[in-house]
């Protein structure tokens, strides 16, 4: 089965920036949508960005909007999620997901391909 590996995170101060990179193990999701999302200890799995295959339309949760930008190299089976502009409420473990679905604007993860997230801590 295909793997999704995170790698990028780190800590960093408020301000500061972090790239995230997920590399497929296959060309799986060459022409499928890939996603970013987050959990922060104690809540619920949320959604930051998601990009379709061809790379020209990318979607932005709300709170991440304006600072981070993800993208993807369909020849290296990799998408990337640049922060810019990090917050403490940015803290969280970052996942990679592979093949869902977009449908008018929203990203459904397909769950059976998760990557095993990277840690992101920003200090205040």
């Amino acid at each position: 089965q295909v793997q999704l590996v995170e790698s990028g995170g780190g800590s960093v101060q408020a301000g500061g920036s972090l790239r995230l990179s997920c590399v497929a193990s296959a060309p799986t999701f060459s022409r499928s949508a890939m996603g970013w999302f987050r959990q922060a200890p104690g809540k619920e799995r949320e959604f930051v960005a998601a990009i379709d295959w061809t790379g020209r339309n990318t979607y932005y949760a709300a709170s991440v909007k304006g600072r981070f930008t993800i993208s993807r190299d369909n020849a290296k089976n990799t998408v990337f999620l640049q922060m810019n502009s990090l917050k403490p409420e940015d803290t969280a473990v970052y996942y990679c997901n592979g093949g869902g679905q977009l449908y008018r604007k929203q990203y459904t993860p397909e769950n059976d391909y998760w990557g095993q997230g990277t840690q992101v801590t920003v200090s205040s």
